[in-house]
């Protein structure tokens, strides 16, 4: 992990296209802006981490609805 420190006004550069400001510190909080191309995604870890558990959740239900779909098509012929 590469660990910097920035003051408020200050920014660090993410490879050509993302930059992360720092916009204000206030006490134990940090307010940050984050620019980014709309193609890049940015969430805040919690939401990150509840969409991947959401995608995981949705691959395991689909072999048992693919299942019950062959099964439904095999029982009207």
């Amino acid at each position: 992990m590469l660990v910097l420190t920035r003051k408020s006004n200050e920014s660090i550069m993410i490879g050509d296209d993302i930059e992360v400001s720092v916009l204000a510190v206030m006490g134990e909080k940090v307010r940050i802006g984050i620019q980014a191309p709309r193609d890049i995604p940015v969430f805040r870890k919690e939401v990150y981490l509840e969409i991947q558990d959401e995608r995981v959740s949705a691959r395991a239900e689909t072999p048992a609805e693919v299942d019950e779909a062959i099964r439904g098509l095999s029982e009207t012929r």
